[in-house]
C-alpha cells in the first residue's frame, strides 16, 4: 500500500505544501510574501495573516498537482518549530484540523532537521544521489549557522554553531546598511559575481572548536564603511560590487574553515550544505573547490530546496511514518529549539 504524506511548512514568511508518495515528490507549492520587502525584514503579524490567506489554496494546489485526493493521504507532516510563533500556529492548527477530519496520524517536524533531510527528497525512483551516513551538514540560513553530524535521519548532533549572529543574518544587516534592500542575501550574491573578493579585508573571528561568530565581521564591516564614507560619500555606489564580493568571500571562508577542520578531525568526507544561504554562489563554488582539493563527496541542494519549503517537511514525515513516530493532537508549536 502506498504511503502518501502531505507536508505543511509555515515557520516564517513562506506558506508551502508538498505531497510525497513512497519517498518520491509529487508536488511542492510555495507562496511567498512580498509584503515584508518595504519593512526591511519579516513582520510577524503580517506573516501570520498572510499564512491564513494562503494555507487553504496552497494545500489545495499541492493536492491537485499531485493528483491525490485528501482521502488518500496516509498522514500529515507539519513544521512544529522553530520559527515565528504566529506563523507556526497557522500551519499547526490547519494540520491538526485536517488530520482529525480525515482520522489519519499527524507527524511533527523540526524545521532544522528538515533542512538537512531535504537531500533525501527524490524526484523519481531513479534518483539515488543521497548522502551516506554518517555525513556532515553545514546548515546556514538567516537564523542558523551550524555544523551537524548526521548519523541517521533521526540521529543528528550539532557539533558547532554560531554564538551570536548567523551568516545569513550578518549578510542581510550589511546589505541593509548599504541600502541594497531586503532580503540582502540574493542581492549581495548578484553583486559579488561582478566584484573582486580580495578588494577589501575584514576581520575574522577566532572561536574555539567548531563554533562560529559573525558579529565581529559585521562590526568590522560597518566601521570600515563609516570611515570610507567620510572621505567619499559615494563610496558604496562606486565600490558596491567589490564590497559585496569581499563580504561574501569572508563569510564563506569562515564557514568553510570550521567545516574543513571537522571533516579532517572526524575523517568524514561525505559533506552536505543546506538552508537558505546554500543558494549562495560563492559558497557553492567553495564546496566544489573543497571536493577537488580534499576528495569530499559533496551534496548541494537544488535551489527550490534551499529556502523554506514543504518538500523537506514531507520527506521527514515519510521517514518518521516508517517508524510510526506520530504526534498527539495536544502538542503545541515551539518558537526556539536546537536539533
Amino acid at each position: 500500500m502506498d504511503t502518501i504524506i502531505l507536508g505543511i511548512e509555515s515557520s516564517c514568511d513562506d506558506t508551502s505544501a508538498a505531497v510525497i508518495r513512497n519517498g518520491v515528490l509529487l508536488s511542492n507549492v510555495v507562496a511567498s510574501q512580498a509584503v515584508h520587502e518595504s519593512y526591511g525584514g519579516v513582520v510577524p503579524e503580517l506573516a501570520s495573516r498572510a499564512h491564513q490567506q494562503n494555507i487553504v489554496p496552497v494545500v489545495h494546489e499541492a493536492l491537485k498537482r499531485a493528483g491525490v485526493e485528501k482521502e488518500q493521504l496516509s498522514a500529515i507532516a507539519f513544521t512544529r518549530g522553530p520559527g515565528l510563533m504566529g506563523s507556526l500556529l497557522v500551519g499547526v492548527s490547519f494540520a491538526k484540523g485536517l488530520a482529525r477530519s480525515l482520522n489519519i496520524p499527524m507527524i511533527d517536524v523540526n524545521h532544522l532537521q528538515a533542512h538537512v533531510l531535504a537531500h533525501f527528497v527524490k524526484e523519481s525512483e531513479e534518483d539515488t544521489d543521497q548522502p551516506k551516513f554518517p555525513f556532515l551538514c553545514l546548515l546556514v540560513s538567516g537564523g542558523n549557522s551550524q555544523i551537524i553530524l548526521v548519523k541517521a535521519y533521526n540521529d543528528m548532533e550539532v557539533i558547532g554553531q554560531t554564538i551570536d549572529d548567523a551568516a545569513g543574518e550578518a549578510i542581510d544587516k550589511c546589505s541593509k546598511v548599504m541600502g541594497f534592500g531586503y532580503p540582502g542575501g540574493p542581492i549581495i550574491d548578484r553583486l559579488a559575481r561582478q566584484g573582486n573578493p580580495k578588494a577589501f579585508t575584514f576581520s575574522k573571528p577566532h572561536i574555539p572548536e567548531y563554533n562560529y561568530s559573525f558579529s565581529g565581521l559585521k562590526t568590522s564591516f560597518l566601521y570600515s564603511l563609516r570611515d570610507w564614507l567620510k572621505d567619499d560619500p559615494d563610496f558604496i555606489e562606486n565600490h558596491k560590487e567589490d564590497l559585496a564580493a569581499s563580504l561574501e568571500a569572508t563569510v564563506v571562508d569562515i564557514l568553510m574553515d570550521k567545516l574543513r577542520k571537522a571533516s579532517k578531525a572526524l575523517n568524514i568526507k561525505e559533506v552536505a550544505v543546506a538552508g537558505g544561504v546554500s543558494a549562495n554562489t560563492g559558497l557553492r563554488n567553495a564546496f566544489h573547490d573543497h571536493a577537488k582539493r580534499f576528495g569530499w563527496k559533496i551534496y548541494i541542494p537544488k535551489f527550490s530546496y534551499t529556502t523554506d519549503n514543504a518538500a523537506m517537511i514531507a520527506i521527514t514525515g515519510y521517514y518518521k511514518f516508517q517508524d510510526k513516530d506520530f504526534c498527539s493532537i495536544d502538542k503545541p508549536a515551539y518558537s526556539r529549539v536546537t536539533i
